[in-house]
């Protein structure tokens, strides 16, 4: 997973049929893995610092980690630095602090569960950007993967008024998702994706930095949340945003977020199995029809969204 992110770190100017099929599914899958344990990681995290340290300490470690690769410090664009700049609020900053926020009052599971929807905010943002109407069978698979979202987070709404906040916090933090992958295509196609993604990053620590060091500096640790946020940052936050622009920038926006098939997978094992959380048998089934809508959509297919800026 790390490796070929790096080897495709450069300016994409190659058909993404240049390399072997399996690397560009490879792009997909293990950040999908990856990000499926990501919520388990915030859940241990939170026994340590609160929510706002967990984003400020997983954009530093995540920025740290693609400091070692050269290829990071690689030429940007001039006209893509404030794109990237955006990148680093809608991508990084804003959905990053959402997650460990709604984890105070949401389980793991349902929280990775309803990251099933990730691929249909895509593909609505994708649509919109290149003005085309979705043809009817996109259609019916966004139907169908907002029915599952609704399904997922419906177990929840009914035990009060923080929950209903928290699942809130989960949509804003995907509808954030859905712009961010779009506009990280064209800056991998033009940039390379590690010299966007390191910017990005680093960015972003900057701006969890008033208040997450204050959280840092106030951290009851234990080694499970440490080795936790050490994984959070140098995967979750580096490589796995790496791999994902990547993938958006060879292929599609919206294929790129096919990630979106395993995350509630593993996140429903991961807090199930580690955890021992209850998840209600209507979540789970939701789950499983939401990823039906994100597959009938990666059939379908969609705009990939708009090409690299000029």
């Amino acid at each position: 997973m790390r490796q070929s992110a790096l080897v495709t770190s450069t300016p994409s100017t190659s058909s993404p049929t240049a390399r072997p099929p399996w690397v560009g599914w490879f792009l997909i899958v293990a950040p999908g893995f990856i990000w499926g344990s990501s919520y388990l990681f915030i859940a241990e995290g939170l026994t340590a610092m609160r929510p706002a340290g967990i984003t400020f300490v997983r954009t530093l470690i995540g920025f740290a980690v693609l400091s070692t690769f050269p290829r990071s410090r690689g030429h940007v664009h001039p006209n893509d630095r404030w794109r990237v700049v955006l990148l680093g609020v809608i991508w990084l900053a804003f959905p990053m602090s959402m997650f460990p926020f709604a984890e105070q009052h949401v389980s793991s599971a349902i929280t990775g569960m309803l990251n099933a929807a990730t691929p249909i905010f895509v593909a609505v943002v994708a649509a919109g950007l290149v003005r085309a109407w979705p043809p009817r069978r996109v259609l019916v698979a966004l139907v169908v993967g907002i029915g599952g979202a609704i399904l997922i987070s419906a177990p929840t709404l009914g035990e009060g008024h923080s929950r209903v906040w928290a699942v809130g916090l989960i949509f804003a933090a995907l509808v954030s998702y859905g712009f961010a992958i779009n506009l990280a295509r064209p800056l991998q196609q033009r940039n390379g994706a590690l010299p966007v993604i390191w910017r990005a990053v680093g960015f972003a620590a900057v701006l969890t930095a008033p208040t997450g060091l204050p959280a840092l500096l106030d951290a009851h640790w234990n080694v499970r949340a440490a080795l936790s946020m050490l994984a959070l940052g140098a995967l979750g936050t580096g490589i796995a945003n790496v791999m994902v622009a990547t993938a958006a920038g060879t292929g599609s926006a919206t294929r790129a977020s096919a990630m979106g098939f395993i995350i509630p997978v593993v996140s429903l094992l991961l807090g199930v199995v580690v955890r021992g959380e209850h998840v209600a048998a209507l979540s789970v089934g939701g789950g499983g029809v939401c990823v039906i809508g994100a597959v009938l959509l990666a059939r379908a297919g969609m705009p990939s969204g708009p090409p690299a800026p000029t």
